[in-house]
């Protein structure tokens, strides 16, 4: 009897256990999928064979030496080779299951996908018309619903206490830092499932960069974020998973912890993480 109730509660378990991967599966199912991603600037390749899952409500990184092909990547992502006539793209660029390159309606695309660049590109607005100027464009035109919007993007890029008295101040007399949280309210504006960045802490300072992290590790509940960065702890400190790009090809890609502690397929991932080359 004893047996039978140890085996029944071990089953139990199992089918717990099943049943909690299998949740697991679907909330990390697949928002973008990159197969066999080649891309290239008037014929000369600089990025190619990249295939690659970034999974939904993760942060996913992606890190490497200058010149490895990582913003090209991102640019690839939303279709911003459109702005670059020289730029080659070849594969397929899967987004909730669509072919970017067959969307026809890139503004609709580039509403579901938000950029934040390494420099902070304030426009020549107020604070709150930067963040408001999307929502705008969108249609929404109600002072009481605009305010709303720019409330809400504002505290969730944590710049809302420091500018709340001084809304009607040009954007771009923000110091650097502020300015760069400005771009990431901007792009949260339009609600956006996907969000890039491009070296966000190149311009900021420390104290800020690791205020810009918080924020993000708050909106991976909400969205999925691709992240590029020089700094290899900065990936670890974020991202859920890591690839590494060099001159051209994705080296690795898996957990970001097991970049730098677990089993690594090619050795030159550690020793770049490790700071021996870069």
């Amino acid at each position: 009897m004893v047996e039978t109730t140890q085996k029944d509660t071990a089953q139990r378990a199992t089918k717990d256990a099943q049943s909690a991967k299998a949740q697991e599966q679907t909330v990390q199912s697949a928002k973008v999928e990159v197969l066999d991603l080649a891309i290239a600037y008037g014929g000369k390749t600089v990025l190619e064979g990249v295939s690659l899952e970034v999974r939904e409500h993760e942060i996913f990184g992606i890190i490497g030496p200058a010149n490895s092909g990582k913003t090209s990547f991102l640019r690839a992502l939303n279709r911003m080779d459109t702005f670059t006539p020289a730029m080659e793209v070849r594969g397929q660029v899967l987004f909730d299951g669509r072919d970017v390159r067959k969307i026809r309606n890139l503004y609709a695309l580039r509403q579901r996908i938000g950029v934040v660049f390494p420099l902070p590109v304030g426009l020549p607005l107020s604070i709150y018309d930067n963040v408001a100027l999307a929502p705008r464009l969108a249609g929404i035109k109600k002072r009481a619903d605009l305010d709303v919007i720019v409330e809400r993007c504002l505290r969730r890029a944590a710049l809302w206490d420091e500018v709340k008295d001084r809304l009607d101040s040009l954007g771009s007399l923000l110091s650097g830092g502020q300015q760069q949280r400005l771009t990431i309210a901007r792009a949260l504006s339009q609600d956006p499932d996907l969000l890039l960045l491009d070296e966000f802490s190149i311009a900021v300072d420390p104290v800020t960069t690791m205020k810009i992290e918080a924020v993000l590790k708050e909106l991976k509940e909400e969205l999925t974020i691709v992240l590029v960065t020089n700094l290899v702890q900065q990936a670890r400190r974020l991202a859920d998973r890591t690839a590494f790009f060099l001159s051209g090809e994705m080296v690795e890609v898996g957990v970001t912890e097991d970049l730098f502690t677990g089993p690594v397929v090619d050795p030159r991932t550690r020793a770049y993480v490790e700071g021996q080359f870069g």
